[in-house]
């Protein structure tokens, strides 16, 4: 079973199950991704790698399937196409571009980790896409999925090892 992430009316939502919540996705919508930046969330169904989240904010792990660690102060995610590191965890200071994964607002407290670009990785196809916490008023992410904490901890505490985030374009 997938957690299926797609336009329903006016918003976007996912669904795992008979369970169906509220979300958001990249500012350039669900479609096939083109470039590095392009805030595209990309059409496709992506394996969940693993957990990341705040200790300091959560104090235990997320209850789930999936391997989980903490995520450290000089955490960081190579988003450079050019860089031999592109789409992966990187330790900061780092000389490229990339993200940080110990973010000052709420939205990294629980990151899931997504098989997209990743076995291989190709440089300009996709880097950092995540499921992470949504911003209030589920405002668009760069290209991830987003859901708000309690939401993704429940569909985390529902997930099955197999399980994958699906973005389908239309409703």
């Amino acid at each position: 079973m997938d957690l299926i992430v797609k336009r329903q009316g006016e918003t976007w939502q996912a669904s795992f199950g008979g369970k169906t919540w509220r979300s958001a996705v990249g500012r350039s919508g669900i479609a096939v991704k083109q470039a590095e930046g392009d805030g595209v969330s990309p059409i496709g169904c992506w394996p969940i790698r693993r957990v990341l989240y705040r200790a300091d904010k959560l104090g235990a792990a997320p209850a789930t399937v999936f391997p989980t660690a903490p995520i450290a102060p000089d955490d960081g995610w190579c988003d450079a196409p050019d860089h031999a590191d592109y789409n992966r965890p990187v330790k900061l200071p780092f000389d490229a571009s990339h993200e940080e994964m110990w973010r000052k607002d709420d939205l990294y407290d629980v990151v899931v980790v997504l098989g997209q670009n990743d076995d291989p990785v190709v440089p300009g196809a996709g880097s950092a896409v995540f499921l992470h916490v949504a911003s209030e008023g589920y405002g668009s992410t760069a290209g991830c999925a987003a859901l708000t904490r309690e939401d993704l901890l429940e569909f985390l505490s529902l997930a099955l090892p197999d399980t994958r985030l699906c973005f389908q374009d239309g409703e």
